[in-house]
């Protein structure tokens, strides 16, 4: 089976990152694929995930207080 141009750009990306980071990514590409039958991201949570890395590559994190307030909601 032939990669997507996206995935090749991904593992391209990838190979460029310190080896615990690549390891990282190997492990969640790995679940992926052994979870592949079960379970498919909406096209909202896609959204989601590259809107929070975007903001990740900007720098923008949550606040302690934010996530302690987060933590709170769940009762954790």
């Amino acid at each position: 089976m032939v990669m997507t141009r996206l995935l090749e750009k991904g593992i391209e990306a990838v190979r460029t990152l310190p080896d615990e980071l690549q390891d990282m990514a190997g492990e969640l590409l790995l679940r992926l694929a052994e979870r592949a039958p079960y379970y498919q991201l909406t096209p909202q949570q896609i959204e989601d995930v590259h809107l929070g890395l975007a903001e990740a590559a900007q720098g923008d994190f949550a606040t302690d207080e934010e996530m302690a307030e987060t933590w709170r909601k769940f009762g954790l």
